[in-house]
């Protein structure tokens, strides 16, 4: 989320391929998030999550955003971006570090800079390093090491990528229609912390978002992430097998 008018007023833009989102959001002094205002518009240039119609893209955010504001009331600045698309790609990595005594914020720090200096395909960039869990030495996994004693450290990650490309132009899109981004987060990631709770996420959950063009498939075990993964097939494609096997329209179908 990000920053609008005031500290506490944050905004999420998700630009899909069936709609374009704004929520405005106000933070509560318990961290619990009171929706004041959202704008919704049919998506126009995007296909699978990708732009190939920037200025219709531009138009839609556009108009999202006026509806947000209106409702809302708050001129609205800058945005959390969110993103999906069969572009994103996810790892499981490690990173090892050795110790010269109990387990500092640094030694954490290190270890994960580690995991996330492993070489990504031409054109990717990290998007997100989420740590899964900590070992150290032969001592059983741990989500908090801070404190334990060992020779080595090693920290088990989730990484999350992006293509160039993609997010290039999802950019060129929002700072066209005049505003800042702040972040960008992975959409299905974010869906995950909307809706999951800490004891599914616990127990063991496979989360399916269906959308438009795309699905985001994440599953967590023991509480961490170790799979995530967008597939290229969605709501339209449901449509079109309809509108096809009964020949008739889109409109029809839908």
């Amino acid at each position: 989320m990000t920053k609008v008018a005031e500290s506490k007023i944050v905004v999420g833009l998700e630009i899909g391929t069936h709609k374009v989102v704004a929520v405005v959001g106000e933070v509560l002094p318990d961290g619990v998030i009171n929706v004041i205002g959202s704008g919704i518009t049919p998506s126009k240039g995007v296909q699978g999550g990708a732009v190939v119609d920037l200025d219709a893209v531009v138009g839609s955010i556009q108009r999202a955003i006026e509806e947000a504001e209106s409702i809302s009331e708050c001129k609205i600045m800058g945005v959390t971006l969110a993103l999906s698309g069969p572009h994103i790609t996810a790892f499981n990595e490690n990173g090892t570090v050795p110790l010269s005594g109990a387990v500092n914020n640094e030694d954490l720090d290190n270890a994960i800079h580690i995991a996330r200096s492993i070489k990504l395909p031409d054109g990717l960039e990290t998007l997100h390093i989420i740590p899964q869990e900590y070992k150290v030495d032969r001592l059983p996994a741990t989500k908090n090491p801070l404190g334990l004693s060992g020779m080595r450290l090693q920290a088990h990650v989730h990484l999350i990528a992006c293509h160039n490309d993609w997010v290039r132009n999802l950019k060129n899109a929002v700072e066209r229609s005049k505003l800042k981004i702040d972040q960008i987060v992975f959409s299905g990631l974010a869906s995950s912390y909307s809706v999951l709770t800490e004891d599914e996420r616990e127990l063991g959950v496979c989360l399916i978002d269906i959308g438009g063009g795309t699905m985001d498939i994440l599953v967590y075990t023991d509480g961490a992430l170790c799979f995530s993964k967008v597939i290229p097939f969605g709501g339209n494609n449901v449509t079109d097998y309809i509108a096809q096997v009964f020949t008739t329209s889109r409109s029809i179908a839908e």
